[in-house]
């Protein structure tokens, strides 16, 4: 009989990946462990499979290890694509998020969410994003995403109270 093996549950290839490339230290270990690798013989070629990235980055690593030492392995600051936003319009963004609802702007909502947030932007900037990259734009101003909690400002608690009340003496009742 074939031993399948050990498997991992509860997580994807992908969210362990973005876990390790959340964590500095887990970049700068995997990154140590690459040029470690190298220096023991094996190909860039080779290994590029193994980290999932390309030979070109793998050697790129190695020659900033070499002129920095372990500080060569973290990301340097400035990289990537520029914002789209200006610091101003970040600025406006941030004022938005701390001082104004969504019902101030006619949206049907006193949360703001990605969605209400990508046509806001592009209703008052002209400029248009993905979700994800309105979480990005949160992050970079330090505020976190957080999940609704099921309380509706627009709701009427005496109704929800009835409600709940009804449940649970149906929810009691035994078949």
């Amino acid at each position: 009989m074939a031993d399948i093996g050990l498997e991992v549950k509860g997580y994807t290839s992908e969210q362990i990946k973005a876990l390790m490339n959340i964590e500095e230290k887990y970049k700068i270990g995997i990154r140590l462990y690459a040029v470690y690798q190298l220096s023991k013989g094996h190909s860039s070629r080779k290994l590029e499979d193994f980290y999932q990235t390309s030979f070109k980055q793998i050697t790129n690593w190695v020659h900033r290890f070499e002129k920095d030492g372990v500080d060569g392995l973290r990301d340097q600051p400035g990289r990537g694509r520029k914002s789209r936003l200006s610091s101003e319009q970040l600025g406006i963004l941030e004022t938005l998020f701390t001082e104004k609802f969504p019902i101030d702007y006619g949206y049907n909502t006193a949360t703001w969410s990605g969605a209400i947030l990508m046509d806001w932007i592009k209703i008052n900037f002209g400029i248009e994003y993905k979700k994800t990259q309105i979480y990005h734009i949160l992050k970079k101003l330090g505020f976190s995403y957080q999940r609704a909690k099921g309380i509706y400002p627009e709701t009427e608690k005496e109704k929800q109270e009835i409600f709940r009340n009804d449940l649970k003496k149906k929810g009691a009742r035994k078949s």
